[in-house]
Order: structure tokens, then C-alpha cells, then sequence
């Protein structure tokens, strides 16, 4: 991953970017200023955990789709077992996305995971458990996001190479057909 934006580039989607920053700025914000403001435990660990839930709401049903164009999600199938679900857009689609937006995207939400880790660690040295429980709730978020969505560009980049290869191959095909039918 490029560390620095694509250069010239406008945000497609500036609201869905804005919002995809927002929630997760929000829990980090209020996690570091709260201790300030609050003795209370409880608020600290409701208003942070509702706005790392937020986050993981907007990211995986409205940034990922829209930024990306990718989508997960997790279905138990009949036998009970966890079956992954992935979507993403065609091909042609996929080339048209907006490279500043898939950047913002992609390096905010690994960003977030080590700042929770961070966060966490310093929670260990401390011996604050309470709060590395609001750590932990936060970064798990995080992750599932991370796990969802990288699995998602994984499966998206295999059914592109897929696609490339038939297509390759259906081409190759047609014209040896055609070359040996007008002999």
C-alpha cells in the first residue's frame, strides 16, 4: 500500500469519507478526552463502545460498498456451520473506483486497529483492566472489519484473475475456431 494519497485527485464520495472518519475519530476522541471530563467508568465505556459499533456499522454496510466497492458478511448455513459471504463490484466497476477514496479507506482502518492496540497496550502497563476491556470490545470492531473486508479484496482479486483467464482463453479459442473454419 502507497503511504501517500494519489496526487491530484479529488474525493468522489467527500460524505461517505468524512462519516468513514468520523466515528472512528469520534471513539478514539472521546476513549483520550474522557478521563478529563468523566469519573464515571459506565460512560466512558457506553459512549466508546457505541461509537466503535457505530463505526463498524458504517464501514462494513456504507464506506466499504461505496469507497471500495466491496461487501461482507456472515450467514450459518444449515449445518450450523459460519460461512463467509463476500460481494464486489464487476471488473469494470472495480477500475472506475476513485484511488483517493480507496486510500482513505483502506489506511484509516488499519490505522484505527493500531492505535486500539496502542491504546491497549498502555491499558496493559497501567493495569487498567476495566479500560482494556474497552480496548478490547473497540479493537475486536476493528478487526472483524479488517478480517471482513481484506478476506473480501482477496476473493475480489481471484474472481478478477478468473474472469481475465477465461476471457484470455475464450478469445484464444474463438480464434483458432474461426482461423480452421475459413480453411
Amino acid at each position: 500500500m502507497d503511504l501517500n494519497p494519489p496526487p491530484g485527485e479529488n474525493y468522489a464520495n467527500p460524505r461517505i469519507c468524512f462519516f468513514h472518519v468520523l466515528f472512528k475519530a469520534g471513539a478514539l476522541a472521546f476513549y483520550i478526552l474522557s478521563a478529563l471530563f468523566f469519573d464515571s467508568f459506565v460512560i466512558i465505556f457506553v459512549v466508546t463502545v457505541l461509537l466503535s459499533a457505530l463505526d463498524f456499522w458504517v464501514v462494513k454496510n456504507v464506506s466499504g460498498r461505496i469507497l471500495v466497492g466491496l461487501r461482507w458478511w456472515n450467514e450459518i448455513d444449515d449445518d450450523g456451520e459460519s460461512v463467509w459471504k463476500f460481494e464486489c463490484l464487476d471488473q469494470e466497476s472495480l477500475a472506475r473506483m476513485n484511488k483517493k477514496d480507496s486510500w482513505l479507506f483502506w489506511w484509516t482502518l488499519y490505522l484505527t486497529a493500531v492505535i486500539w492496540i496502542f491504546f491497549g497496550i498502555f491499558s496493559l502497563i497501567r493495569f487498567q483492566a476495566d479500560y482494556l476491556l474497552v480496548v478490547g470490545v473497540s479493537l475486536t470492531l476493528s478487526i472483524a472489519n479488517i478480517v471482513g473486508f481484506t478476506k473480501c479484496r482477496k476473493d475480489a482479486k481471484k474472481q478478477i484473475q478468473q474472469f481475465a483467464s477465461q476471457t484470455i482463453a475464450n478469445r484464444f479459442s474463438s480464434t483458432i475456431q474461426s482461423a480452421f473454419s475459413a480453411v
